[in-house]
């Protein structure tokens, strides 16, 4: 491969006053070396964790097409929190998939390949990793059954992973309709954990009771309090994972579980609530708001942020391995992903498609192949 021949790559920057480009750019293609495969990357998936690297807080409605970039204007209430990333010009996605083109000389008889893959800066034609990080897929694969098998099932499988190691046995998952979710509703139903789904709509109270899950609960319809203590009251749950973040949600499942542990309350009334421990961890930020909650859950809780590095760093090697390698063996059951559409990489610069990727509604999930 020439030194001089060349990929594309998307890059998203916020100047100093504010303003949000997004670009595509050229770089030079990279040589392998011992360990390291050069994928030209087929497919990558627009989850909720690279939108608030891409967009950062732009006003999408202030989204516009200038001199060949994507151009949009923080708000200036929001700018405080980007000031560590200014002037910039910062990769975007976190996983895809594609196939091998070149390879250090320990991988030669790897080209031609498929590979799924993890490690940031996947919006490109072309991705340079270590082996290490990559999932060989079958022969018979597609790049795009490979395109999300690190970020959602892997979180998926986190949860259970972190339920088991603090002690607890059942779990609450709010927005539960979505990819991520879906495959926890699968993988509880495999290994016989009880799990609450939280839901916003009759339609996805219907999506999930066609996957089988037992619990759901709606929180747009009445009584949906009432309904999430009972539901916690059949399966015993004291671990939540709110991908909301923002709002009340995250006080009200503590507020449910403390109603349901005081229900077996010994010796009557106490101030202090229940000793019972109750844990919410917040992983995600479709709610961008603040965090409200009202209290009324005693003291033997707590509230904190769950990410998927992090735990797997905590886990270590071989829990990470053994939690790969499940997914690879399940990747067109419990960990399939299905997508809306498929744009091409400079499709992220039409500010309907890019305002449309943002919603991040349910089941409109889309796909980008660099290679188009």
């Amino acid at each position: 491969m020439a030194a001089t021949e060349q990929g594309t790559i998307l890059h998203s920057l916020i100047t100093p006053d504010g303003e949000l480009r997004i670009s595509l750019d050229p770089f030079d293609l990279p040589e392998p070396g011992p360990g390291e495969v050069l994928v030209r990357v087929e497919a990558t998936p627009v989850n909720p964790s690279d939108l608030g690297l891409l967009f950062g807080a732009a006003d999408m409605a202030s989204l516009r097409v200038e001199e060949g970039r994507l151009v949009g204007s923080i708000p200036e209430a929001a700018r405080p929190a980007a000031a560590a990333r200014l002037g910039q010009p910062l990769p975007v996605g976190n996983e895809g998939a594609g196939t091998i083109v070149r390879a250090g000389p320990d991988l030669a008889h790897l080209v031609g390949r498929k590979a799924a893959m993890i490690g940031g800066a996947m919006y490109a034609t072309h991705r340079l990793v270590p082996f290490a990080e990559c999932l060989l897929l079958p022969e018979d694969a597609a790049a795009a059954e490979g395109a999300s098998l690190f970020v959602n099932p892997l979180t998926a499988l986190g949860f259970v992973e972190t339920m088991r190691a603090e002690g607890h046995r059942a779990i609450v998952h709010s927005a539960a309709a979505s990819n991520l979710g879906q495959m926890l509703v699968r993988i509880c139903r495999a290994d016989g954990v009880p799990l609450v789904n939280i839901v916003r709509s009759e339609a996805q109270v219907a999506l999930l009771r066609d996957l089988g899950a037992e619990h759901i609960v709606d929180s747009s319809a009445p009584g949906f309090d009432a309904a999430l203590v009972e539901a916690i009251a059949a399966t015993g749950a004291t671990i939540g994972f709110d991908a909301i973040g923002g709002g009340t949600l995250a006080g009200r499942i503590l507020a449910a579980m403390e109603t349901v542990a005081a229900r077996s309350l010994r010796g009557g009334y106490s101030r202090y609530g229940t000793d019972v421990h109750k844990q919410l961890y917040i992983y995600g930020m479709l709610d961008v708001g603040p965090t409200v909650f009202e209290r009324t859950f005693g003291f033997a809780w707590s509230m904190g942020g769950w990410l998927l590095f992090p735990f797997l760093r905590k886990a270590g090697a071989a829990t990470a391995e053994r939690l790969r390698q499940r997914v690879l063996a399940e990747f067109r059951t419990t960990f399939a992903s299905r997508y809306t559409a498929t744009i091409r990489l400079a499709d992220l610069l039409n500010p309907d498609i890019a305002r449309a990727c943002q919603r991040k509604g349910t089941g409109e999930k889309y796909l980008i192949d660099p290679s188009r």
